[in-house]
């Protein structure tokens, strides 16, 4: 019997009470750091969604994923969103700030 091999695919998605953005593929293989967060997945793909539907008038937090949290990030995002939690103000591990771990990726 011949074995399946699985493969992984990595996607982010910001989900808010208005509405959500279109899912955000990484390259097969492409290691997430800084930069890559950044510009692929900020920059390139949730903001510009994220602003289609709400301009400037939203409010941005992310989970604790390192390339998430490091000082690179947190200084991108002080200066192209207009309001955003900082990491040390996240709380942890909650359902209803974080939708996309406890409830969307649950459904898949």
């Amino acid at each position: 019997m011949q074995q399946r091999s699985l493969k992984s695919v990595m996607v982010s998605v910001a989900v808010s009470k208005l509405s959500e953005t279109d899912f955000v593929f990484v390259q097969p293989g492409a290691k997430i750091n800084i930069v890559y967060y950044c510009h692929n997945i900020l920059e390139q793909g949730l903001l510009p969604d994220i602003r289609r539907s709400s301009s400037d008038n939203f409010l941005f937090q992310q989970d604790g994923a390192p390339a998430h949290c490091s000082r690179h990030t947190v200084a991108y995002l002080r200066s192209h969103v207009p309001e955003f939690i900082e990491p040390e103000n996240w709380p942890p591990n909650s359902p209803d700030l974080n939708p996309v771990d406890y409830s969307v990726w649950g459904a898949l």
